[in-house]
């Protein structure tokens, strides 16, 4: 075998640098220049060596720049597969709480220096300073605001339920302030439809997989959950939908994340969602839609609402302001449409209207235009910091992972080779100080259970792709099921 060209041997050593991290995704490759000095090697060998890693994609060149690290390419994650033609799960009295609360517990007793799990951007992705300035400013225009016992309306302020239904107008969704009753967050919204249209027992249709808060929502409202198979890209199953009516002919509510869906990522086109308005206006069915993700979309043209599409009052608009700009404020929000009445008398009788302070600020905040520069700061930063995960995920996980591609968001949807467990993986991922959200807290079956869903909220260092990299090892090291 003839001995590496001395070209080769200086490539392989910049490699090796890049494997171990040691240069990262963005970082600028040495000069020629200085690979001349420092390696004793002459112009040509040092332009073929960095030529090569270009021709590998481990560099990129840019003009005056010189060369730099740049993100690993993606072939050894085969794309998120579209499921087959299922069949919906039979509808079950859901009992996962016990299930998802032991995993949240065993997590919280558990010392972290790496968390994977969260759904939720980090502290310093948000506007807290201006914030915290309009609540100054807040109490000061309205000196006794804390010795009273609420806003002026049971519904919420009127300013900021008024910011609400204008900042509304770009998801394609009309309405008046007077439609929109303020709730502690999306989860309360989402208790008080369910409330507003089921009675225990009812079947409830939703996604599978599907974000565990719902799935605790429906245990402790005594129903029953039909897992309807989603795609990664387009979303709920249409046409498991419709077979599943044709079995079930007392589905009395359909719950769907139509955009940037939790954990899945997948946004359904505008022609899904129309059809599924209609659908569920055809059979009388309410339309539950959980809307918290849209605004952390990459494009700046925003996503559409289901709600846009609905001109019977079929839909029941849910979100809130805890994923896009202040998870310290429980800010949500329910337009119930031809069900407001009851949900307005639900939401006196269980938690009577939220706190004046933080609405009045966060009216000012989206008042003054500040709130549409910060989304833009913060789709970018969570763009760069899903291609970074993304990228450490190619890098590291075994062969044969898969992964979703999410146009936003804050997570990733992986799929481990194998159908390794990731029950096991989140009991050896603390024991070596890694949170990580387990596949199977997003269905009642086990089906998810070789899943993962990977938090991309924390800012990317060195600490969180080497993280990464410890559990691509622990991926490796656990036994295949299939």
């Amino acid at each position: 075998m003839p001995a590496p060209t001395l070209y080769s041997q200086l490539a392989n050593h910049y490699l090796h640098a890049i494997e171990a991290g040691t240069l990262r995704c963005g970082d600028r490759m040495p000069s020629v220049r200085t690979l001349m000095e420092r390696h004793t090697v002459s112009l040509s060998t040092a332009l073929q060596a960095c030529r090569h890693l270009e021709s590998r994609g481990v560099l990129e060149a840019r003009p005056r720049s010189g060369y730099f690290v740049r993100p690993r390419q993606q072939a050894a994650l085969a794309p998120m597969k579209e499921p087959g033609a299922a069949l919906p799960d039979p509808a079950q009295y859901v009992g996962i709480h016990q299930r998802v609360s032991a995993i949240i517990a065993k997590s919280q007793q558990s010392p972290v220096a790496i968390n994977l799990a969260g759904a939720c951007g980090a502290p310093e992705l948000y506007p807290t300073e201006a914030l915290q300035t309009a609540m100054i400013r807040a109490l000061r225009g309205n000196p006794g605001l804390l010795g009273r016992p609420g806003p002026p309306t049971p519904n919420g302020d009127p300013g900021f339920r008024a910011a609400i239904a204008k900042n509304a107008l770009w998801a394609r969704v009309t309405l008046s302030a007077d439609e929109i009753i303020v709730t502690h967050g999306c989860i309360e919204a989402l208790n008080l439809a369910l409330r507003a249209v089921t009675q225990p027992g009812d079947v409830v249709a939703v996604e599978s997989p599907t974000f565990f808060g719902l799935l605790q929502i429906l245990e402790s409202l005594g129903l029953r959950a039909l897992e309807i198979p989603s795609s990664p890209q387009t979303g709920i199953s249409l046409e498991a939908l419709e077979l599943a009516a044709q079995s079930y002919n007392d589905i009395k509510a359909v719950v769907v994340v139509p955009n940037l869906q939790n954990p899945l990522g997948s946004v359904m086109p505008d022609r899904h969602k129309e059809d599924l308005v209609h659908w569920c206006e055809a059979q009388r069915i309410p339309l539950i839609e959980d809307d918290t993700y849209s605004a952390l979309g990459d494009a700046d043209t925003p996503l559409s609402a289901l709600k846009a599409w609905d001109r019977t009052g079929n839909v029941i608009h849910c979100a809130s302001l805890h994923k896009t700009l202040a998870p310290g404020m429980r800010l949500g929000w329910i337009s119930a449409g031809k069900w407001h009445a009851r949900v307005e008398m639900l939401k006196y009788a269980q938690s009577r209207s939220n706190e004046s302070l933080p609405q009045i600020a966060v009216a000012e905040f989206m008042a003054s235009g500040a709130y549409e520069r910060h989304l833009r700061r913060l789709r970018t930063s969570l763009r760069r910091q899903r291609e970074q995960v993304s990228a450490a995920i190619a890098s590291y996980f075994p062969a044969g992972t898969r992964l979703s591609q999410p146009p936003g968001g804050l997570a990733l949807w992986v799929e481990m080779p194998g159908k390794r467990s990731s029950e096991s993986l989140f009991h050896a991922a603390l024991q070596a100080g890694i949170r990580i959200a387990p596949g199977l807290m997003f269905s009642n079956s086990k089906r998810f259970d070789h899943y993962l869903r990977i938090s991309c909220g924390s800012l990317y260092s060195r600490e969180l792709e080497q993280g990464i990299r410890k559990l691509a090892g622990l991926v490796e090291a656990l036994p295949h099921t299939d």
